[in-house]
């Protein structure tokens, strides 16, 4: 009995974080469009050295000067928009390279037989 209250109440303790965290992915603009996951981006940016600063005041830690974040120059909008755009190019020719692949391998079996 003590062994399923064990295994159940981990399960529901692990149901939980992963649930909360999709919400908080969720609620952060994470899981939607690329602009969405852009200001989310920038806004982490911007939060993370106070935080990192007030934890290690909270702590007694002492930190003479933290390095500055990492600057992205990355937009998600923009390489999802270039991947489509590859996607769709190569499915526009693929009939055309499909034929082209096909005549060329009906040539090379030709010589083979010859």
């Amino acid at each position: 009995y003590l062994a399923l209250l064990l295994i159940l109440s981990r399960f529901v303790i692990k149901g939980g974080l992963a649930g909360a965290a999709v919400y908080m992915a969720y609620d952060q603009g994470l899981l939607g469009s690329g602009v969405q996951g852009a200001e989310a981006l920038k806004k982490a940016q911007e939060a993370l050295p106070p935080a990192i600063q007030e934890w290690t005041n909270y702590f007694g830690w002492e930190v003479r000067s933290l390095p500055p974040t990492p600057k992205f120059d990355f937009s998600p909008s923009n390489s999802w928009n270039k991947g489509v755009q590859t996607v769709m190019s190569a499915l526009s020719v693929a009939p055309t390279r499909a034929c082209e692949c096909t005549v060329e391998g009906w040539k090379y079996v030709k010589e083979l037989v010859k």
